[in-house]
């Protein structure tokens, strides 16, 4: 991202209170100890690393998917908040 990093975003999502809530994957190739403890600090609701391998990178990416996208449960508010915002 041009002029701002990923850790930025998810500093200003976390002190927004419309955006606070949302679940945010980290999708990385950054395995720097500080990128990670600090993304966990701010709020990050996984910490992916990118594969190298780009079978490996597509079925991380399914994976992403199908645990954020329908096996997590989020919180009733949440769920709520979300469907008033999808009328």
């Amino acid at each position: 991202m041009p002029r701002v990093t990923g850790l930025e975003v998810l500093k200003a999502m976390r002190e927004s209170d419309a955006l606070r809530d949302i679940p945010v994957v980290a999708f990385t190739s950054s395995v720097q100890e500080q990128d990670v403890v600090r993304a966990y600090d701010l709020g990050i609701s996984a910490y992916v690393v990118k594969p190298t391998d780009f079978t490996e990178y597509t079925r991380n990416i399914a994976n992403i998917k199908a645990v954020w996208g329908s096996l997590n449960e989020s919180p009733p508010e949440f769920r709520q908040r979300v469907h008033k915002s999808e009328s």
